[in-house]
């Protein structure tokens, strides 16, 4: 189970290292999401968030997750 807090993390949250620095986690592209879901997702909240942000690509709802973007 999530909380709505995540939507808005996941709308929010920029990757803090790799190929994607930077690029806030509903950007990032499914299929690297699936790469690391198979390489295994870090512990703790960020690895929670890459989780549901894959869940969320999944089932195409990410345009749910579009209007929660704040201007940084």
């Amino acid at each position: 189970m999530f909380e709505k807090q995540n939507l808005v993390d996941i709308a929010n949250t920029t990757m803090p290292f790799g190929k994607y620095q930077g690029r806030r986690l509903i950007d990032l592209p499914e299929p690297y999401l699936v790469w690391f879901a198979n390489q295994g997702l870090p512990k703790g909240k960020l690895g929670e968030l890459l989780a549901l942000t894959l869940e969320i690509k999944i089932n195409g709802l990410e345009k749910l997750i579009i209007p929660l973007k704040q201007e940084h």
